[in-house]
């Protein structure tokens, strides 16, 4: 049986990490459901979990503006090829796969500066997001934001942050998701999905994924204790 809840909160509790026990308190959240599985994320609208953030590693199929200012001739749109590299006039191919806007930015100045333009400023925009983005947090690794394509797991997510940390709490991963308009949360065991004792949830575009850390307070520990004490916890 898959042991979890799924609590509503505060989009901003999961968006900047905002204390839950402030937010548990004032009796912010809405509702808390118990159910068999956390439901797919919206489909109409995107949550909004990614403006702003520039950490975000593009991936084949993206498609990208690329303008260096004052040489408009050097202005293109690229789609990223299914190998991970782009063509750009004068400096040729380069791999853009997973690397974030800033590091292709960079790439690409450093190449254009070696032969051709004194300290060119160049700007990289994602017009076209052929990845789904998920957010992965707290203790793995190497935390981020990640593409996706096609059906991903949990177990999967927290392979490509490359594992836990010495202190993850693999009994403690939440992952938060945007339904109906509604921020969710729904706690995961690890230990138990690698028995076989629960079902290895699939991870859709815009989750965050969120592993604690063993003996650590977080801003999410009043949200974990509630699900804890809805879901009678086991420490396997």
């Amino acid at each position: 049986m898959l042991r979890f809840m799924v609590l509503a909160v505060l989009l901003a509790l999961a968006a900047t990490g905002c204390s839950s026990s402030s937010a548990l308190k004032s009796g912010s959240a809405k509702a808390v459901t118990a159910t068999q599985s956390l439901p797919p994320p919206d489909t109409t609208a995107a949550s909004g979990a990614y403006v702003g953030v520039s950490d975000y590693r593009v991936g084949p199929l993206d498609l990208l503006e690329i303008s260096v200012f004052q040489v408009p001739d050097l202005n293109r749109t690229v789609r990223i090829n299914t190998s991970g590299q782009i063509s750009l006039p004068l400096i040729g191919a380069i791999r853009a796969g997973g690397k974030t806007i800033t590091e292709l930015e960079a790439e690409i100045a450093s190449k254009l500066s070696a032969q051709y333009l004194q300290d060119p400023q160049v700007s990289v925009f994602v017009k076209e997001f052929s990845s789904q983005r998920i957010t992965v947090e707290g203790a793995v690794k190497q935390p981020g934001i990640f593409p996706i394509t096609g059906k991903t797991s949990l177990l999967q997510v927290i392979a490509m942050a490359r594992g836990f940390e010495e202190l993850a709490d693999e009994r403690t991963i939440i992952v938060f998701r945007t339904i109906e308009g509604k921020k969710m949360a729904a706690l995961f065991n690890i230990r138990e999905i690698r028995a076989g004792q629960a079902d290895d949830p699939q991870i859709y575009g815009d989750d965050i994924v969120v592993v604690e850390r063993s003996g650590v307070r977080s801003a999410y520990k009043t949200l974990v204790d509630g699900l804890r004490g809805l879901i009678g916890f086991s420490a396997l």
